[in-house]
């Protein structure tokens, strides 16, 4: 008779993951903590973010300066990107050439990091 092979299975390792990465904080998380050390409820917090919400959407409106600035921390700025026309190139992938589609004109929201936030880091 002939012997049967046994074939073992094979375990997959889960790295383990070390002890400086943690989750980011959620909201709720971020609320609390901060009321916690500020003595203010979680309510006046939020509210407190509220408020900041509504600035940088006034700042950063149609009729407002363009930034807004988290002291300490960031700057805000809308930038306007210009519309692109169509334009026939090559595909850097493929290297056929092709047409790309024209893009209309936007606005994107830019951060620039403050002195303090970047001695945090």
């Amino acid at each position: 008779m002939a012997k049967k092979k046994t074939t073992k299975k094979k375990t997959t390792r889960r790295k383990a993951k070390a002890s400086t990465e943690t989750k980011a904080r959620t909201k709720t998380q971020i609320y609390g903590e901060i009321a916690e050390s500020t003595g203010l409820t979680r309510k006046e917090v939020a509210s407190v973010f509220e408020a900041m919400t509504g600035l940088v959407k006034k700042d950063l409106g149609r009729r407002g300066a363009g930034t807004f600035t988290v002291p300490g921390l960031m700057k805000i700025r809308k930038h306007r990107k210009p519309a692109t026309k169509r334009r026939f190139g090559k595909n850097p992938f493929t290297g056929e050439e092709q047409w790309f589609a024209a893009k209309p004109a936007k606005n994107v929201v830019k951060f620039t990091a403050l002195k303090g936030l970047k001695e945090m880091v």
